[in-house]
């Protein structure tokens, strides 16, 4: 008996498969499901009773996701643990791909009613379907993000989909893993029609019983074209292939696998009956599978994410404690957008400043940004409503009945202990308070709370409306309660959150400054700054360490190496990046924010380009290095760092520590993160190329003991956490 899905058949003869995958959520696609779709496709064809089929979901969460995290994991890590038996890995793949292809071509007519989300595996089963009725609710999304998490569509996406919209406008969103919205899913015939919410089924079942013989997929009919052509001799097919592998190769550096296999997949089954195509794609896939790559993307990206905000950190036994009323202190950039995203999701927030036209203007700064989202999920009404829910204030007396307290004042440790006091004294010291600090260590700011174990870090990104990581950091005497609190309220906002223990700089900010200062050290040393910039691009990250270094502000890097010299004292290692920072700061050129850095920033807004006086002040060395000898140092300046803050304890976990660099900082996505990048290259390698970096280099490349016998022993970060949770 079928444990997944049920049948039930109708007077007219129309069989309706109803999809419960148990102990789930939202219905996934798991090896017992494939066992119960392959009997009912079966079923469907053999019995003569069954006129057609209409498949729907029996979950309120949706129609259906793609595979099943557990199975989907399981698929990775044997594919990497086996090494590369491809004929092996293309079976596997391939079962989808062939069920689907029994599922079109069953002979009778098969609709699909797909009552809310579907994504992945779950549209690439509507696709295979004869007619597609999709609701009428513009807050449901359909399409296929395999790439975000370095897969692409493997269950026929790739061949359908470019069949029914052509090939130019599948390729774009499979590319970038964009989603349809109901009405747009229908312009572009991803679906063949809407209904109501709640009316899927009946016009699903309405159209089989009208439509006794459609039960032949267009692209099986002698004579069906691709949508805006195809084929090798075909101008605009070649002319699109060529345009999108040039953008993709800028836009991934070649760095990531999936969208270069998508592309040729895509190419070449195109051109290709329905059965050896699914093939092609099953083929592309298992290459893409049997890489590391693939699998760390999908743990980082997908499951370690998944877990984080489902409260993988959060304290059990500890009751939920949703906020209900926030206390912001500090209405400046930060502040504001912690109060922006705070008051879209339902929290009432006090924004507290030194004066009235400073929190006015916080408040001024989140109408702003909800006035840029009118017409993408936000309304007028809705915008007026969350509004509302801020509250301007320059008192601290007005902040009472405040259940949670975030500071986001001035970067001083004399600044933040006044403020955390004069708060204290009005809520109690029950209340938990976090502060938003980048650097100061949260012991030490606990100081002015009298409860320091309701005292913790909760530090966002700029900008906190786009950024989706809060990195929440643990004083020494931080309790379960404040642990709780805090991640409650992240989830709330809808962040993903990682939990470090405290230090100077904690995790993200101590080691994306590496990624700055190394690039500046190399600048000091007169190493071409384009090569500098073009290499760390081309190493996965956002911008060059130059370029970000602007972004953030020279200056403020600069203050924060005076602080951190001021509290290390002969402790505190200098560097030629710190006197290069100086130097800047000293001459006026201080980042993006006075337009002038180590680019000029034209008042027109015209595009940035390096400060022509770098050559001046930083005169070019005769011998270059070679950009791989750059690349390799902007990499593993940072993977070091990571792996200290591990031998530390600053990162108790490597998920934490994968997550907080690709979201945090923007770490090269690709890797996985840098304990991913670290497994997947070798602690061995590592400790090899660190040993040599240093000699060359100095001691900001020396590897930590742990990493050291790691290598010695042939551990594994991951191999470890799995066999702590075993």
């Amino acid at each position: 008996m079928a444990n997944t899905l049920s049948i039930a058949i109708d007077g007219d003869g129309i069989a309706l498969l109803t999809i419960d995958v148990p102990n789930q959520s939202m219905n996934v696609i798991t090896p017992e499901f494939l066992a119960d779709l392959a009997e009912a496709i079966a079923r469907i064809g053999s019995e003569e009773a069954i006129k057609g089929a209409v498949i729907c979901s029996g979950k309120a969460s949706g129609f259906m996701a793609g595979m099943d995290l557990k199975y989907l994991s399981a698929m990775l890590k044997d594919a990497n643990a086996n090494g590369p038996n491809l004929k092996a890995l293309f079976d596997e793949v391939f079962v989808l791909n062939d069920l689907l292809r029994k599922l079109e071509t069953c002979g009778k007519p098969v609709a699909v009613a797909i009552e809310g989300t579907a994504m992945g595996g779950g549209l690439e089963l509507a696709l295979a379907c004869h007619h597609r009725v999709l609701t009428n609710n513009p807050k449901v999304t359909i399409g296929l993000p395999e790439i975000l998490v370095g897969l692409f569509p493997g269950g026929g996406g790739s061949q359908r989909l470019p069949r029914l919209v052509g090939i130019q406008g599948a390729l774009m969103y499979m590319l970038q893993g964009k989603s349809w919205r109901p009405a747009e899913a229908a312009a572009m015939k991803v679906v063949d029609a809407l209904a109501e919410p709640g009316q899927t089924v009946d016009a699903a079942k309405a159209w089989v019983k009208a439509n006794p013989g459609a039960h032949t997929q267009p692209w099986d009919v002698k004579g069906f074209k691709v949508p805006g052509g195809s084929g090798q001799f075909n101008p605009g097919f070649i002319q699109t292939m060529m345009a999108a592998t040039v953008m993709t190769t800028k836009q991934t550096q070649r760095n990531i696998h999936a969208p270069h296999a998508l592309l040729s997949a895509v190419y070449e089954g195109i051109q290709l009956p329905m059965d050896k195509a699914i093939r092609v794609e099953s083929k592309y896939f298992a290459k893409v599978v049997s890489d590391p790559q693939a699998g760390n993307m999908v743990r980082t990206l997908f499951v370690s994410k998944q877990a984080a905000e489902r409260g993988a950190r959060r304290p059990a036994g500890v009751e939920k404690a949703p906020t209900k009323k926030l206390a912001m202190l500090g209405a400046g950039m930060m502040g504001a957008g912690i109060a922006n995203v705070a008051a879209q999701a339902g929290i009432e927030v006090l924004l507290l400043d030194r004066d009235q036209a400073a929190a006015d203007k916080g408040k001024a700064h989140a109408q702003e940004q909800m006035a840029k989202r009118i017409g993408r999920g936000m309304t007028p009404e809705k915008m007026a409503e969350t509004l509302a829910r801020i509250t301007p204030v320059t008192d601290v007396e007005a902040l009472r009945g405040c259940d949670f307290v975030i500071e986001a004042v001035f970067e001083d440790p004399t600044i933040k202990a006044d403020i955390t006091k004069r708060v204290e004294a009005v809520l109690g010291p029950d209340v938990i308070f976090g502060s938003n600090t980048s650097t100061l260590p949260i012991t030490g700011l606990a100081k002015a709370w009298s409860k320091p174990e309701n005292f913790i870090g909760v530090h966002f990104f700029s900008p906190v409306e786009k950024m989706p990581l809060v990195e929440i950091i643990l004083g020494k005497q931080t309790g379960d309660a404040a642990i709780a609190k805090a991640l409650d309220f992240v989830a709330q906002i809808r962040k993903t959150p990682i939990v470090v223990n405290d230090s100077r700089g904690f995790y993200t900010s101590r080691c994306f400054g590496t990624y700055v200062m190394e690039g500046t050290q190399m600048l000091a040393e007169g190493i071409n700054p384009a090569l500098i910039e073009n290499m760390g691009k081309q190493l996965g990250m956002p911008v060059g360490p130059l370029a970000v270094s602007d972004e953030v502000s020279i200056e403020l890097g600069h203050k924060v190496t005076l602080a951190t010299k001021a509290a290390l004292g002969d402790a505190y290692q200098a560097s030629l990046a710190d006197d290069v920072a100086a130097h800047m700061v000293a001459i006026g050129r201080l980042g993006r924010k006075n337009g002038k850095g180590y680019y000029d920033y034209p008042a027109d807004g015209g595009k940035k380009a390096l400060w022509p006086g770098l050559a001046t002040d930083y005169p070019l060395a005769i011998n270059q290095p070679t950009p791989e000898a750059v690349r390799e140092r902007l990499l593993y300046r940072q993977l070091v760092e990571c792996a200290r803050c591990f031998a530390e304890g600053v990162l108790v976990t490597p998920q934490d520590g994968d997550l907080g660099a690709i979201f945090g900082w923007g770490f090269a996505p690709y890797t996985g993160g840098p304990f991913s990048a670290i497994d997947t290259i070798g602690p061995k390698q590592v400790v090899e190329t660190l040993d040599r970096l240093a000699a060359a280099h100095g001691d900001r490349f020396a590897a930590p003991q742990q990493l050291r016998d790691m290598a010695a022993s042939g551990a594994t970060y991951y191999g470890a956490a799995d066999a702590k949770v075993a």
